[in-house]
C-alpha cells in the first residue's frame, strides 16, 4: 500500500490566496430624492465605506445606485444609510436588486440622469 506523503516534499503547498468577498447591489431609491443633494450624498457615503459603482437621478422621481464590495458594508448602506439620506431627503423605499459586482478601483462616479 502506498503512502500518501511525499518523501521528497521540503515545504508544505501554499495556501490559496482567497479574494475578499464581493457582492453586488442594484437600489432604487424612492421618496423626495432628487434636488436634495442625494447623489453626492451617496458618493460620499459609498465611498467612505470603500465601495464602488455608481449612482444618478431616474426622470420618474427616484435615485438608482450600483454598490459594490464589502456585502457587510453594501448591508449598512442599505439597511441603515439610505433610508435615512442626507437631512433635506424624505426616503419612502429602497428597493435591492442583485447586481454584478464591479471592479474596486473603479471608484463610485455620479452618472447623468436616465
Amino acid at each position: 500500500m502506498a503512502s500518501s506523503a511525499d518523501p521528497d516534499a521540503s515545504t508544505p503547498p501554499a495556501a490559496p490566496q482567497l479574494e475578499p468577498a464581493r457582492k453586488a447591489v442594484r437600489v432604487v431609491v424612492k421618496g423626495r430624492v432628487t434636488g436634495v443633494g442625494f447623489r453626492d450624498w451617496t458618493a460620499s457615503t459609498a465611498e467612505s465605506l470603500g465601495l464602488a459603482g455608481w449612482v444618478r437621478n431616474r426622470r420618474d422621481g427616484s435615485v438608482e445606485a450600483l454598490l459594490s464590495g464589502d456585502p457587510a458594508k453594501i448591508e449598512d448602506m442599505i439597511t441603515r444609510r439610505l433610508p435615512v439620506g442626507p437631512p433635506p431627503a424624505t426616503v419612502t423605499a429602497v428597493v435591492p436588486s442583485p447586481a454584478e459586482p464591479v471592479d474596486p478601483s473603479a471608484g463610485f462616479e455620479i452618472k447623468f440622469t436616465v
